[in-house]
């Protein structure tokens, strides 16, 4: 049996924004956007830290009255447009390491999904733990795919090909498999490959199925915001506060 180490949640929370200025710390039915994970995060009993990684003094502030640790602002390196949040999470995790103990794995949590919930965040975790055998790969949340890949093209010229295909477009679309897309809510890394320097995403990634839609909206422009501050008094009751 593998051991267990500290499951080490990390919010990442970059003070820029471009397309939607501000947005980790705009109040979304009344609380910071990014208070809705940290909410879940704690809410979930199963994280031994919910850890905010911001370059932002606001974004810290409102993190920590959440409840969330913030224990340093982020390097400045690690705060432009083109960081990656591998790299975000090595980071982090190497602290954590460093000053409270062993990691086996980190629980990404981007605060622009505010309405995953905490049992999402169970089940992710369930599913990761649940892996037979050695080493675990890495947990993704995914939703049923908007569009089936079978009905997407790209275009060479002025002709249209299908990226899976002609074949699948002779099928009826009921009779077509299931398809899911990564919706960014919840993924579980173990700690192993982070320090390896392996990639976030790779062969042998686990999904976690999200059966509920509004679990999976992203807020990343203005149109998603109206989104989502048309869900949020709906969903402000079934969330921990």
């Amino acid at each position: 049996m593998r051991e267990r180490g500290a499951l080490l949640g990390v919010v990442p929370a970059r003070g820029g924004s471009k397309r939607l200025p501000r947005k980790n710390v705009r109040p979304l039915a009344g609380r910071p956007l990014i208070a809705w994970t940290v909410d879940a995060a704690r809410a979930s009993g199963v994280l031994d830290d919910v850890l905010v990684s911001t370059d932002d003094a606001e974004i810290a502030e409102a993190a920590r009255a959440a409840g969330a640790s913030v224990p340093w602002l982020r390097p400045a390196e690690l705060a432009t447009d083109t960081a990656a949040s591998v790299d975000v999470l090595r980071h982090a995790l190497a602290w954590h390491e460093a000053e409270r103990g062993p990691v086996e794995a980190v629980v990404l949590l981007q605060p622009t999904s505010p309405f995953r919930s905490a049992a999402s965040i169970r089940g992710a975790v369930a599913a990761f733990r649940a892996q037979a055998g050695g080493e675990p790969q890495a947990v993704a949340s995914v939703s049923r795919a908007l569009q089936h890949p079978a009905w997407c093209f790209r275009i060479d010229g002025e002709a249209m090909q299908p990226f899976l295909g002609w074949e699948p477009l002779r099928q009826r679309s009921q009779d077509l498999p299931p398809a899911y897309a990564l919706n960014g809510a919840v993924y579980v890394v173990p700690a192993a490959a982070l320090r390896r320097g392996a990639p976030l995403l790779g062969p042998g990634l686990r999904a976690f199925v999200m059966d509920d839609p509004r679990e999976a909206l992203d807020i990343d422009d203005a149109d998603d915001w109206r989104a989502a501050e048309s869900l949020a008094p709906q969903l402000a009751g079934e969330r921990p506060h």
